[in-house]
């Protein structure tokens, strides 16, 4: 049973999160895409980005936890949720844009790779993905989590096969230029 997979760890993720959102990032996104576009978001987790995101978005959540599905359905009966691996991505929905922040550094580089070419096959033509990673050069392993930090030249030979890089920046989250965000659109 994975860290997320508890109540326990969730109410520890959430605690620790605390005074924590993605408001500058959402920022920048909502550049990217119209108001009112289909944006999911891949893992949720508390929901406080789920919704920023749905101040501009018709939103839909997804985490692989369902204790953070079922945390956030108890406060927001109607949203629209699903439960999601953020690898396989097993669902016919499409969407116009996908946002997570700081979800995909716990796969590996190869599960990376396959949950970007499954979130191009339910990314509309000229879709747009907003994801934020931790920059460095190491692998970590904490709660039996893992922590895979990228650098902007290995995310650019990730993501430049299969979607254009509109942008992608550093940024400071907890220290100065520790995080970089990538805005990437379906070819």
């Amino acid at each position: 049973m994975g860290f997320f997979d508890t109540e326990k760890g969730v109410n520890e993720y959430i605690k620790m999160a605390e005074g924590y959102d993605g408001r500058a990032l959402i920022k920048i996104f909502k550049n990217y895409l119209r108001k009112d576009s289909k944006v999911l978001e891949l893992g949720m987790g508390p929901g406080k980005d789920l919704d920023i995101l749905g101040e501009n978005f018709v939103v839909t959540g997804s985490d692989n936890s369902s204790v953070f599905l079922e945390k956030y359905r108890e406060k927001n009966p109607k949203a629209d949720l699903m439960l999601l691996d953020a690898v396989t991505l097993n669902t016919d929905r499409k969407f116009d844009g996908i946002y997570s922040n700081k979800v995909l550094h716990h796969l590996t580089t190869e599960d990376l790779k396959t949950s970007l070419k499954n979130q191009k096959n339910i990314l509309h033509p000229q879709g747009v993905l907003f994801h934020s990673f931790w920059k460095g050069n190491k692998i970590k392993e904490m709660e039996g989590l893992l922590f895979v930090y990228y650098e902007m030249e290995t995310l650019r030979e990730i993501f430049e096969p299969d979607f254009e890089i509109l942008a992608m920046e550093t940024y400071s989250e907890l220290e100065k230029d520790d995080s970089i965000y990538a805005v990437l659109k379906n070819r």
